[in-house]
């Protein structure tokens, strides 16, 4: 079994390169079971949430002949681990051989979400933001959010980028990172002013108050919304949803774990069927994508395990012997 650290995933993989396997696997598609949620009790301090995502190639939809694979995300999530100075998630990705069922690979697991849900954000981005969007305003400045700023610009002309966090000294030190590839990047306190200056806005936060107003946004502005990964995480306010054609990744994930379409369904604000298509009919050209170029598209990302088996199938191939 090979081991694949951080390092090793970053030299296998291009952001433009995983655009296209995701857009592939969303294609094609794969068999997903819905992820597994395990509360680990702890006699003293929080409890921890152990994770287990598995998917594997649809073998009965390839055929006899599929080779194929299996795969699993397996990550924990212990929140007293920022108290000792340790990140608070981590986690490995397993992949196996889709006959045998032998360990072909073991990688690592926060890299290769960064890669493949910043990917899938450019992948959305790639059907539902104007072809000549060359403004980009981050929302946040954590790792997740210098992945984002690079997908975007391997999909669409960016520029410039514009970068909000809400301690500036952060946000300072994600535009530095991005001058340092080429960007013109830089820090701004003004959310407002620049929510109505993009062409594409990416957030990836925690954050439980609505950062993205819809009274702000430009016409023709493409909203991408990572962060909120739970139903009382909220990235977007309600006009922000009313204003905007809705996208998600898989429906049956935004639906039930997006605060940013959870809550707006239960206001009244949005139906289910409102959502005009996730990423499985956007690449099979079901849905329809943009359609005009001064309307608001809204992308909500949840994650789903055929992004961790596409990536990381990609990562074996680039780097087995």
């Amino acid at each position: 079994m090979l081991h694949f650290s951080a390092g090793d995933i970053d030299r296998a993989l291009t952001f433009p390169g995983l655009v296209e396997t995701l857009r592939t696997a969303f294609r094609e598609g794969a068999v997903q079971p819905v992820r597994h949620h395990h509360t680990v009790e702890r006699a003293q301090g929080t409890d921890s949430t152990l994770l287990l995502m598995p998917a594997w190639t649809d073998f009965k939809a390839a055929g006899a002949a599929a080779e194929g694979h299996i795969g699993v995300k397996i990550v924990t999530v212990s929140p007293d681990n920022n108290d000792i100075a340790k990140p608070a998630v981590v986690g490995l990705y397993l992949l196996l051989d889709g006959v045998t069922g032998e360990p072909q690979a073991l990688m690592d697991g926060p890299r290769l979400t960064q890669w493949r849900t910043a990917c899938a954000s450019a992948l959305a981005a790639s059907y539902l933001a104007r072809e000549d969007a060359s403004k980009l305003l981050v929302i946040g400045a954590g790792a997740q959010c210098q992945f984002l700023a690079r997908a975007h610009a391997a999909v669409r002309p960016v520029k410039e980028i514009r970068v909000w966090n809400r301690t500036l000294a952060n946000a300072e030190k994600l535009a530095a990172s991005l001058r340092g590839d080429g960007f013109e990047a830089k820090a701004v306190s003004d959310l407002d002013a620049e929510l109505g200056w993009a062409d594409i806005i990416t957030a990836g936060t925690i954050s439980t108050v609505p950062l993205v107003k819809g009274a702000k946004l430009k016409p023709g502005a493409h909203v991408d919304l990572v962060g909120g990964f739970t139903p009382g995480m909220r990235e977007a306010d309600d006009d922000a949803i009313a204003k905007a054609r809705v996208y998600v990744d898989t429906r049956a994930g935004a639906t039930k774990e997006a605060g940013d379409i959870v809550q707006p369904i239960a206001a009244g604000v949005l139906k289910a069927d409102d959502i005009v298509a996730d990423l499985h009919e956007l690449a099979r050209d079901q849905k329809p994508a943009r359609q005009s170029a001064d309307e608001i598209t809204l992308f909500k990302s949840v994650g789903a395990a055929l992004e961790d088996l596409a990536a990381g199938i990609a990562v074996y191939k680039a780097l087995k012997a």
